[in-house]
């Protein structure tokens, strides 16, 4: 065995798959994924908006 030679292998890498090498499954999978994105970023610009009534905890002018 050479000097830094042992130990756990690593596994090699699967190659990447490119964008037009799709199918209906992962298109499928994409829509999915982007409309929930929407909605989370649209039920967050709203909660913004909303936000508490009162400012949040108040306190009281007493020492």
């Amino acid at each position: 065995m050479s000097g830094r030679q042992g130990g756990k292998l690593k596994p090699l890498k699967a190659p990447k798959k490119s964008k037009a090498d799709l199918d209906e499954d992962d298109k499928a999978f994409l829509e999915k994924k982007k409309a929930e994105q929407a909605a989370l970023k649209e039920a967050q610009a709203k909660a913004v908006k909303g936000g508490a009534p009162g400012g949040g905890i108040k306190k009281s002018g007493k020492k």
